[in-house]
């Protein structure tokens, strides 16, 4: 459905350091540089940062977050440690199972440098 998803960074470089770490937990090569944006490219898709190219301040959508498809909960919990050890703060509950519609799911909740909420999901395999 999504070919792509960008968000904004106030500090590129920062933004880029943190998505670096975080990504590559996920099996994510580092970000390629394309005149003011990094691109991170995946076998399912592409995730980007970027200034805003308007020249106003970038800023996080109330009420959205990005989520990451992890493969295992240690991955996840790897992704939400190199978050917080580069620069992103926790939001939500703390790493783990969660109950719902859906069934059960494994999420690990942080915000980027910017605000941006972000995650990581676990599913675990059908029985």
């Amino acid at each position: 459905m999504f070919s792509h998803v960008m968000v904004g960074a106030t500090d590129l470089e920062k933004s880029r350091q943190f998505y670096d770490a975080l990504l590559g937990t996920l099996g994510v090569g580092p970000g390629v540089a394309n005149k003011n944006r990094y691109f991170y490219r995946s076998p399912t898709g592409v995730f980007a940062i970027t200034t805003p190219l308007d020249g106003e301040p970038a800023t996080h959508g109330n009420g959205s977050t990005l989520g990451f498809a992890a493969q295992s909960t240690e991955q996840a919990d790897a992704f939400h440690a190199a978050g917080l050890a580069h620069g992103g703060t926790d939001c939500e509950d703390p790493p783990g199972w969660r109950e719902g519609p859906g069934g059960k799911l494994y999420l690990a909740y942080l915000r980027d440098p910017d605000g941006n909420k972000i995650c990581a999901l676990h599913r675990p395999p059908k029985a």
